[in-house]
């Protein structure tokens, strides 16, 4: 296990791949890339295509305080939009017993922009630049401006939760921690929703690995294995 090693180049000399990171070259004969939110600049690193580019999404969520705790007990799902792959604010029950609710889907301002105010302006003009993002934001500007609302706003964000919990109120909750979701998205503004791999000879990327992917990872897995047999 090599940390510390930001990759930053990837070039193929003589049956062999070599890797250009912050701490030196390192040779392999093999290279499967699992980059997550950075998979299509390490695709594009190899020569691989930049599309599916992959645009940050942050999903903040809330934390049911134990007060009211018993007003959930199980998962809760609103129906989902076909048109738009984020689900929503839902319950979900952790392992230790608590419920988070949540998450927002809101256009993160860097790619590992886990707070509000992180901002990191070049990932925030690419990410605004690519014409795949525009077409998605005039499609669905209603549905973003609402998002943005809502992660500004706590008690519109309850407003959401009790949709389908009425007795839930905003001094029920407290606020809890954030994920950033790697989207995938074509040229045409439309969402990757399905498994993305590329082959290219020596070398494997993962470009997209979206929900459930924690689900199907051991799947997936057996999927990236068959393929570098």
């Amino acid at each position: 296990v090599l940390t510390g090693r930001a990759v930053h180049g990837i070039t193929r000399t003589g049956g062999r791949v070599w890797l250009d990171t912050a701490a030196g070259l390192i040779e392999t004969r093999h290279l499967i890339a699992c980059a997550g939110v950075y998979a299509d600049r390490v695709a594009a690193l190899s020569g691989a295509p930049r599309d599916p580019r992959i645009v940050p999404f942050r999903g903040d969520y809330y934390i049911l305080k134990h007060a009211q705790r018993h007003l959930i007990n199980a998962l809760i799902y609103p129906v989902p939009d076909p048109a738009f792959p984020f689900l929503g604010v839902h319950s979900t029950l952790k392992v230790d017993g608590s419920m988070w609710l949540g998450p927002n889907a809101v256009l993160a301002f860097g790619r590992e922009g886990y707070r509000r105010w992180d901002v990191h302006l070049p990932d925030l003009a690419e990410a605004v630049g690519y014409r795949g993002f525009q077409r998605l934001a005039m499609r669905f500007w209603r549905t973003g401006l609402d998002e943005m609302l809502r992660d500004w706003s706590k008690r519109r964000f309850v407003a959401a939760v009790q949709r389908f919990v009425p007795e839930i109120t905003a001094d029920g909750v407290v606020a809890g921690p954030a994920g950033i979701r790697a989207q995938a998205l074509a040229p045409d503004g439309s969402m990757v929703d399905d498994f993305v791999f590329h082959q290219d000879q020596a070398i494997i990327h993962v470009r997209n690995a979206p929900s459930p992917a924690a689900t199907s990872s051991l799947m997936i897995g057996e999927a990236i294995r068959d393929m570098a047999a």
